[in-house]
């Protein structure tokens, strides 16, 4: 009896994976394939459904259930590929009895009438160095590009006390790193009594819980971002100097159109804040390329950012048309446009993740094991280590002795 779990998408859904594949384990239930899809872009449903496809053809004798994001949305369009047993939602997938058999063909409740939100734990995962706490679900906000809020449902967050309860639990079974992480990450609290904001629960959570080690956020909306956030960033080392910004896009009318909630005049001053507080931070981003409408001149706009806002690691997707949001009805551009435009953005951070790398040759850093002599240091930057430099999940000093196109090179200091 064996429970497989393929995921697509995002840390969120990484983080469900491991409660389904935790409740499949405890429950004992006969060989299953669970595909947890994701909705973001047309790619990410493609690449899901060529993987039922392949599953079935590898596993004749396996129930297959396809759960997340692209199921809630679109439940029918799963249940029709003749591949696929179950269909489950976003909110049934993490029932400890969701995988149980006899169960019905389609179980999708209504996302937007849910108001619980991670009634978890799972023990850890990411190997034993790593673990992604979720803190937040769903999305109250409405970019014209997305659909997520369609799958995800309405705001909601974990109480303070639950959050530290779980990190708490997760630092004692040996957990070094810790990620805080949700759909919009950056309206934790609003729900709660007391409307607590994203970086007073960071710190209270750190006050709680002094023997975590290291605090990561994952992506936060700079129209958002509140001033304990930024204290934290100057005030706590355990809050590691790196940042993950939603920005989108980096010309204004472009944002306008987005209905995203910031301008880029805003996303390079947070940028710059939180540089003053911390001079070694590293900012990352989301940027979409060829968003309708988007002329070369405004994609120049976007581009020129990585430079203005001092961007290092960059997540670039080309835009990808979602059916019933308002992007999908602008005039769009051209799809070579949008891939050629997508490229010259990669190949820009490339260019700023190499300089960022290259500077770093001769100095010291703070490296989280993973996995073989390779991990992270506190910049996020990927590091190659000697294989025996320490056992997985252990924090390492490290001087940087040269860097690759992708990673540093160091050792053991």
């Amino acid at each position: 009896m064996t429970v497989e779990v393929v995921t697509f998408g995002c840390r969120l859904n990484a983080y469900e994976s491991a409660v389904m594949r935790a409740n499949a384990a405890a429950a004992g239930e006969a060989e299953t394939v669970v595909v947890n899809t994701c909705a973001v872009t047309a790619e990410a449903e493609r690449q899901a459904r060529q993987a039922v496809r392949r599953l079935r053809r590898e596993r004749p004798g396996a129930v297959i259930v396809v759960t997340g994001c692209a199921a809630q949305i679109a439940p029918e369009r799963w249940a029709a590929m003749p591949e696929v047993d179950r269909v489950l939602g976003n909110a049934d997938k993490l029932r400890p009895d969701a995988l149980a058999a006899g169960g019905p063909r389609i179980a999708v409740a209504d996302i937007a009438a849910v108001r619980e939100t991670a009634g978890h734990l799972v023990a850890g995962f990411d190997g034993r160095a790593r673990a992604f706490v979720e803190v937040q679900q769903g999305c109250d906000h409405r970019c014209t590009f997305c659909v997520i809020p369609f799958g995800r449902g309405p705001s909601r967050s974990v109480p303070i006390g639950v959050v530290a309860g779980r990190v708490r639990a997760l630092v004692e079974a040996g957990c070094r790193e810790v990620v805080l992480t949700g759909v919009d990450l950056t309206a934790y609290g609003a729900d709660l009594p007391g409307r607590p904001t994203l970086g007073q629960m960071a710190r209270r959570l750190l006050a709680q819980v002094p023997a975590l080690a290291r605090l990561r956020l994952s992506s936060l909306d700079p129209a958002e971002m509140d001033e304990d956030i930024f204290r934290l960033i100057a005030d706590e080392p355990r809050l590691m100097p790196h940042l993950h910004l939603s920005l989108q896009a980096g010309d204004d009318m472009v944002l306008k159109r987005m209905k995203r909630r910031h301008s880029r005049d805003q996303a390079i001053a947070v940028a710059a804040r939180a540089r003053r507080l911390r001079p070694d931070l590293v900012v990352g981003a989301d940027l979409i390329a060829g968003f309708p409408t988007e002329s070369e001149a405004m994609f120049a706009n976007t581009l020129a950012l990585v430079e203005d806002a001092g961007l290092t690691w960059l997540h670039v997707f080309p835009y990808s048309s979602r059916p019933g949001t308002p992007a999908a009805r602008m005039p769009p551009v051209a799809g070579p446009v949008v891939r050629e435009r997508a490229r010259r953005l990669r190949e820009a951070g490339e260019a700023a993740a190499r300089r960022y790398l290259a500077s770093r040759i001769g100095s010291r850093a703070s490296v989280l094991l993973e996995s073989a002599g390779r991990g992270h240091d506190a910049h996020y930057a990927p590091v190659l280590l000697a294989a025996d430099a320490g056992v997985d999940g252990s924090v390492v000093d490290a001087r940087i002795t040269g860097a690759r196109d992708d990673a540093l090179l160091a050792v053991a200091a």
